[in-house]
């Protein structure tokens, strides 16, 4: 598939990064042409340290030192930078179409590990159980990891079961499964956070001592399956993979 590049706005973000913006909004298409992009400028960018890749944005960490050797004057180190990243984002990319990682996630969705489940369904009309079903019902993109380690980004949740973020942070348990706005994901470790609680997962999302980390990357698919409290305590014990890796 031949990919050219949508529109983009780059800026300075700090003394050494900068920000490429493809626009706003949560779009497959738009995170395809993201991790695309971000491969190409890591690759062939000069003096870079590190892409990070985001929903609809990437940033790229220079190593400003080497890039001020090359100039005669410090304040043109952004312009050139820009220059160079424009060059590469002319350029059309013929994408290998590979299958994309297909993961099913087990999430026990009852009450011990759905904190926020009540309040989620009756302030959207719906029973546990039809909160439950709608999540079940999709398969999601994971669009970016952030926020810690491992977490996932993931969308989008049907309309039904949107829910803002809490208004302020709660402590949240380890592989607990959240709704925020029409945004899914799995918090790898426990931590404060304004997700709306509906299930855990026994699966752990991130590994410091295995080869690769995070148990998901960007552009992987996931598809959540209910499990019990016993069938959780289970694949907790038994150190379990995720089916589809």
């Amino acid at each position: 598939m031949e990919l050219s590049s949508v529109s983009y706005q780059i800026a300075p973000l700090g003394d050494t990064a900068v920000l490429v913006d493809f626009g706003n909004q949560i779009d497959e298409n738009i995170n395809q042409e993201v991790l695309a992009r971000a491969i190409q400028l890591q690759e062939n960018l000069p003096d870079v340290i590190e892409v990070v890749p985001a929903y609809s944005s990437l940033v790229i960490h220079y190593d400003i030192i080497k890039w001020k050797k090359n100039l005669a004057k410090e304040s043109l180190v952004f312009d050139r930078l820009k220059k160079v990243i424009e060059e590469l984002l002319s350029q059309s990319l013929q994408i290998v179409q590979t299958k994309a990682r297909q993961i099913r996630i087990p999430v026990c969705y009852e009450a011990e590990f759905a904190p926020d489940m009540q309040d989620l369904a009756s302030t959207n009309n719906l029973t546990n159980d039809e909160v439950v079903s709608l999540h079940l019902s999709a398969t999601y993109r994971v669009y970016m990891l952030g926020f810690l380690p491992g977490f996932c980004y993931l969308g989008q949740v049907n309309e039904k079961i949107a829910m803002p973020r809490k208004p302020q942070p709660h402590p949240v348990v380890a592989g607990s499964v959240g709704i925020a706005g029409r945004q899914t994901g799995i918090y790898p470790f426990a931590s404060p956070g304004g997700w709306r609680i509906i299930g855990r997962t026994p699966l752990k999302l991130f590994d410091s001592n295995a080869p690769s980390p995070a148990l998901l990357s960007a552009g992987d698919y996931v598809q959540f399956y209910s499990i019990d409290g016993n069938e959780f305590n289970y694949i907790q014990n038994s150190n379990i993979f995720p089916e589809g890796t």
